[in-house]
């Protein structure tokens, strides 16, 4: 009882915190705010996080408070968005000063951020269409903020009319489950027996539609076109986008994963993802502006997230979307500074870097039977080992074969151990988080493992044959195919931007 009292106290805290900065939000708008301000909203936008953290810490059961989840996994994603987006808001006070939209950048900030923390914490269905539609609104306005600029207007018209396709889709699919339960609140919708009571083309169809509804956000194939014109946006914009909002595609399906047992939805989910790996490995590589390399990237992890969903990993999903949400959101903010050096590379003794390259290969190999043979059925650990396996080879011939003399592969294999130990603290510290409030996938089927063993196998001969033909016909092809994928439409890209010549010509006084 005590328990409950005080998360109910802290529920309350949070939300005047959250009220208290959108106001401040709405405050800095008023043009006889000084500037100066922006720090004193830093400030009050720092609380919510920080009670979101508290309650994250203490939140030792699951449960509901009216409309409210109680358990690890939302106060974990609304400390996630929350601390991302303080952090970004923090970066963009010296970054952005000067912009002609500065005051409504901090406003919009603010609300997307917060609207898309409520989300999270939305055990009822109504609240989490209406919360998600919010966000996803602020979202396209975050990309349209420079509305002067034709690029950036086009560039949000791609972005909201496939928001408006997810958002209709999450909405039908939440009238549609329902009308089938008669329930409202999440927990009870997907209970045992309201699950088993609905008919299969039932469920297959709310199914079908929540896939729609999360592969556009996560900007999988063929829906990738909005991030890739997404990138006029300013560098924050585009580092927020992946705190809960391109990676919102995990929590919601870890979410609604009683409803996902294996079946045709899943199989298609998996397809699409897997096809937007592969897709989205070959943009990053063939991309030579640094924004849309990054965009590459995130469209194969979070297809590589939503592979996870799909053979029941939610777990493992959740800590993929927050560890990539912090990884690329930091790559984003250092875009600005990021310059690719030429250097000559050192030269390699062949004779002892094939020895060191082949006991990599055969530690890679040992460590990923081991770690399958320690649940030899379990079809997600099979697929698991080969990727930790593979892993582990790379980066030994990177970090511990090609480093220069006995200092450089010291340094190299100190670095693989802190890793692993990193990774094992990292795991289980979310597993004890997560594992009373994530549900339990049983055994993927079968065709779901082997799907994904044939999409591993086909990435690895992909990337042998690029490698040994790239002087070749074929490989032209493939490559310009990948440019052509990863550019952004015409009327979303210009030589110079043309509001700048109004400014100019205006003295400089808009």
């Amino acid at each position: 009882m005590l328990v409950s009292l005080s998360m109910s106290l802290l529920l309350k805290i949070f939300f005047m915190t959250l009220i208290a900065a959108g106001l401040s939000g709405l405050l800095f708008l008023h043009p006889r705010v000084p500037l100066r301000y922006v720090r004193i909203h830093i400030g009050i936008v720092a609380l919510p996080p920080l009670v979101s953290l508290a309650a994250l810490v203490k939140s030792s059961a699951n449960g509901t408070v009216g409309p409210w989840y109680l358990d690890s996994l939302a106060w974990l994603m609304a400390f996630f968005v929350l601390a991302i987006g303080l952090i970004i808001q923090r970066f963009s006070v010296r970054y952005l000063m000067g912009d002609r939209y500065y005051r409504k950048y901090f406003t919009l900030f603010t609300f997307t951020t917060g609207v898309a923390s409520v989300t999270w914490l939305s055990a009822d269905l109504r609240l989490m269409v209406l919360s998600w539609g919010a966000t996803l609104v602020g979202l396209t306005l975050l990309i349209r903020l420079n509305r002067a600029w034709k690029v950036a207007n086009e560039a949000a018209k791609v972005s909201g009319r496939l928001f408006i396709v997810s958002w209709l889709s999450l909405l039908v699919a939440m009238l549609w489950l329902f009308h089938g339960t008669g329930q409202w609140q999440l927990p009870l919708a997907l209970t045992t027996e309201n699950v088993a009571q609905m008919g299969a083309g039932e469920s297959i169809g709310i199914k079908l539609l929540m896939i729609v509804a999360v592969i556009i956000p996560a900007a999988q194939w063929p829906f990738q076109r909005w991030l890739i014109e997404s990138v006029v946006a300013p560098t924050p914009v585009s580092a927020i986008m992946h705190a809960g909002l391109v990676n919102a595609g995990g929590i919601m399906l870890a979410r609604f994963s009683p409803l996902f047992n294996g079946d045709i939805a899943t199989i298609i989910l998996l397809i699409l993802a897997s096809i937007s790996v592969l897709i989205g490995t070959g943009i990053s590589i063939v991309q030579v502006d640094y924004k849309r390399q990054l965009v590459g990237s995130t469209m194969a992890q979070m297809g590589f997230m939503l592979i996870q969903c799909a053979l029941g990993a939610y777990i493992a999903a959740i800590i993929h979307l927050i560890l990539h949400g912090l990884f690329k959101a930091t790559l984003f903010l250092q875009a600005g500074s990021a310059v690719r050096r030429f250097e000559i590379s050192p030269r390699v003794n062949k004779s002892s870097s094939f020895l060191w390259i082949m006991s990599g290969r055969f530690l890679g190999f040992g460590v990923g039977i081991s770690f399958w043979l320690m649940d030899p059925r379990d079809g997600y650990q099979l697929i698991s080992a080969l990727i930790l396996g593979w892993s582990l080879s790379v980066s030994w011939t990177q970090l511990v074969a090609f480093g220069e003399g006995r200092i450089g592969r010291m340094a190299g294999l100190l670095f693989l151990g802190g890793s692993a130990i990193v990774y094992v603290v990292i795991h289980n510290l979310f597993y004890e988080w997560l594992h009373t409030s994530v549900f339990q996938s049983v055994e993927p089927p079968l065709l779901v493992v082997i799907i994904v063993v044939c999409l591993l196998l086909l990435g690895s001969a992909i990337g042998t044959w690029v490698a040994r033909n790239r002087s070749s016909v074929s490989f032209a092809v493939l490559y310009l195919w990948l440019v052509r994928l990863g550019e952004a439409k015409p009327k979303t890209v210009e030589s110079h931007p043309n509001y700048l010549k109004q400014y100019v010509s205006q003295g400089g006084n808009w």
